[in-house]
């Protein structure tokens, strides 16, 4: 059973940073694109960063140059960078695995991200 558990969330003020941490339990980690998705209070869940297992990155036009995702697979961890953070940046941020050969995906229980102005 795959289980991910996200980390690192908290409450921070305008132009602060925060690194979230996704571990991954019950996987083959190497074979899985990982991203990092988030949802804002009434709104869809969102894409924030993708990781492919090559290292391959895609990131929201929203975030790019102030996110970066990376993954240690030998930890079986995906991580999310997020410096210059604004108000608009709150929300639950989820992580997600998603295995290439089956497209089977799963998501952790969300961690909870919010920018003061």
């Amino acid at each position: 059973q795959v289980q991910l558990v996200e980390s690192g969330g908290g409450l921070v003020q305008t132009g602060g940073s925060l690194r979230l941490s996704c571990a991954a339990s019950g996987s083959i980690f190497s074979l899985s694109v990982m991203g990092w998705y988030r949802q804002a209070p009434g709104k869809q869940r969102e894409l924030v960063a993708t990781i492919s297992n090559s290292g391959r990155t895609n990131y929201a036009w929203s975030v790019k140059g102030r996110f970066t995702i990376s993954r240690v697979d030998a930890k079986n961890t995906v991580y999310l960078q997020m410096n210059s953070l604004k108000p608009e940046d709150t929300g639950v941020y989820y992580c997600n695995l998603e295995y290439y050969a089956s497209g089977d995906n799963y998501w952790g229980q969300g961690t909870q991200v919010t920018v003061s102005s």
